[in-house]
Parts: structure tokens; sequence; C-alpha cells
């Protein structure tokens, strides 16, 4: 989605993925379950620039951004003029999906 730099706010946006890169990280015999801590559990967008309505975004506020997914408005880090989101579910990608299963490459 565009938003005009000149009118954009800025804000935070969390990108939350699985903690662990296996299903059952303590089922891994002779292994660490910290060896299976996903780096990347969790990405933070500093300086995003976002659509102004979302100045007044209260905290607990869900919104769906779009071909992202669904987000939160952090109760803990936002703050008045700042808004804090935290995605909550990602959208499913079905064209990838299906173009993986036809073998074609992106």
């Amino acid at each position: 989605h565009w938003v005009s730099a000149e009118h954009a706010i800025t804000g935070e946006v969390r990108i939350y993925d699985h903690l662990f890169t296996v299903p059952e990280p303590a089922a891994v015999k002779d292994a660490d379950f910290k060896d299976f801590i996903n780096p990347n559990s969790l990405i933070t967008l500093k300086d995003c620039k976002l659509e102004p309505g979302l100045i007044d975004a209260k905290p607990g506020s869900i919104y769906q951004f779009e071909r992202q997914g669904y987000f939160c408005v952090d109760t803990r880090d936002s703050k008045e003029g700042f808004p804090v989101f935290n995605r909550s579910v990602a959208l499913r990608d079905t064209w990838a999906k299906i173009k993986k299963k036809q073998g074609v490459k992106t």
C-alpha cells in the first residue's frame, strides 16, 4: 500500500514469527533447545511511514494491513502520536503455494 511520505505519520511495526525452527525443540535428542531459536522470530521495523488515519489508533485496537496480516496496537509501547503495531496473524500467501506446487520459481 502506498503512503505519501509528506502526509504519513511515523510509527513502529513488529513482525513476529515462530520462536523455534522446529515444531518440538525439546523432543530433539542430544540437543539444546536454544540451538533451535529462530533468529528472525522478531523483526522490528522502525520509522515506518503509516497512514495518517492511524494517528488516533487506540492501544488494543486491531487493523488489517493490506497483504500483510492483522496487527494490534501495542498497549505498552504505543505513545500518543507514535503508534506501535504488533503483527498477530500473517496472511497466507496462496499464490506462492500454488506456484510452488506447479514448480514455478519466484
